[in-house]
């Protein structure tokens, strides 16, 4: 079966059996509004590999007011701050949207953009360099590294990620602040773009709008993306999104128009800076160890994200998804391996049913809130994620 019709069988709504039902954990019991009517619908999809069509069926849970996704649904019934209380509903523009059909027709070609290919290539030969000289570099010149790939991997996971692209949990101005000057210190585009083109992702996943589809391969999933034009559909689909809270953000836009001032003071001057001002350290190793190296290696432990945590790993809450959860990407990226959770769950903060476990961005953002710089966690009740366990589920979930 291939991928693309395994996300067509998977992208029904709620609920299993036929007839009707209620939303929820399958007790029977429906509150004002609950009762969804399910119906089923045969089309013929065209396998991108066949000449001919094969049935597929999609589900609808139809409510009597109105027509909802599942990821809308839930959001409506689970979006809840950690003290109980039920946020604000918003507009989702990380739903998953089912409705987008992949033009038909020749592929257009692939531009190669080949100034990032020499800039890229370039990159990774001096963060080799840079590993050959980390037996020479002070124990403190490490440390120093440690910490400015951990404040770099914050600015994306806890940043542009669960903060700016999904809106998960509410941060101050403070909170704000730091994390825009993480990610210039990570440097993978501004928070804007960077939010902007994951919302994309999510919303159009392993089709021809999706920035890094892995369905293209593991290289373009994780590199090849940025090596190349965009495919125009991203660039449609992008050009589409609501993204007023980004642009109502001060510190998102503030940091898009100094971002390459940014990303030169704080991806590279300060980290070469301060071995060198404070302890002596050389130039030459302070310049490829904590400032080429430790960049290289937060580009690669987000873009495995991308790649391997879309490849390889189980599937415990949605089979007919292909992100997976993969312990060594949860590792790299700092939390950021759950990603078969994640992709079903896109509005939980934590982007894991086990909280601060191999987690250390949600560690973070926990402790945030307990001083006060961060509140609204948004987390999906414990009921909800077994019953679409048992539902979507590959069979391989444990417990803890």
């Amino acid at each position: 079966m291939s991928r693309q019709r395994q996300r067509r069988e998977g992208s029904g709504g709620s609920g299993s059996g036929s007839g009707s039902g209620c939303s929820g954990s399958g007790s029977g019991n429906c509150s004002p509004g609950e009762f969804w009517v399910k119906r089923t619908t045969s089309v013929s999809v065209k396998h991108p590999e066949s000449r001919f069509y094969s049935p597929v069926v999609f589900e609808h849970h139809q409510n009597p007011q109105a027509t909802m996704t599942e990821a809308e649904a839930l959001e409506k019934k689970q979006h809840k701050s950690s003290s109980g209380d039920v946020l604000p509903e918003g507009t989702r523009e990380d739903a998953f949207d089912n409705t987008y059909k992949e033009k038909e027709g020749p592929k257009p070609p692939r531009i190669v953009v080949w100034k990032n290919v020499v800039l890229m290539t370039l990159l990774h030969i001096g963060a080799l360099y840079g590993m050959f000289l980390i037996p020479s570099a002070a124990p403190l010149t490490l440390l120093w590294s440690v910490f400015c790939f951990l404040i770099s991997a914050l600015g994306i996971t806890a940043g542009a990620h669960r903060l700016w692209s999904h809106r998960s949990y509410k941060a101050t101005l403070p909170l704000r602040i730091f994390l825009g000057l993480a990610n210039s210190m990570a440097f993978q585009n501004d928070i804007f773009e960077w939010a902007r083109d994951h919302r994309v992702h999510h919303k159009y996943s392993e089709t021809d709008a999706d920035p890094h589809n892995a369905v293209r391969g593991f290289f373009f999933a994780h590199v090849g993306w940025l090596l190349v034009r965009k495919h125009p559909d991203v660039i449609e689909k992008g050009r589409k999104l609501e993204l007023n809270d980004l642009l109502a953000d001060k510190v998102v836009m503030f940091q898009r128009k100094y971002y390459k001032l940014s990303v030169l003071l704080f991806c590279f001057f300060i980290p070469m800076s301060v071995p060198w001002y404070l302890w002596g350290e050389s130039l030459w190793v302070a310049y490829f160890v904590p400032a080429l190296l430790r960049y290289t290696l937060v580009l690669n432990a987000t873009w495995l994200v991308n790649s391997a945590a879309h490849m390889w790993g189980n599937r415990p809450y949605d089979k007919n998804i292909n992100p997976r959860e993969n312990k060594f990407v949860t590792f790299s990226a700092i939390g950021e391996g759950f990603h078969n959770y994640h992709h079903t769950f896109p509005f939980d903060y934590a982007t894991s049913e086990f909280g601060c476990k191999l987690n250390l961005t949600t560690c973070f953002i926990d402790f945030m809130c307990f001083l006060g710089l961060a509140k609204d966690r948004k987390r999906v009740s414990h009921e909800l994620v077994m019953a679409r366990i048992q539902r979507t589920g590959d069979g391989s979930h444990r417990s803890g």
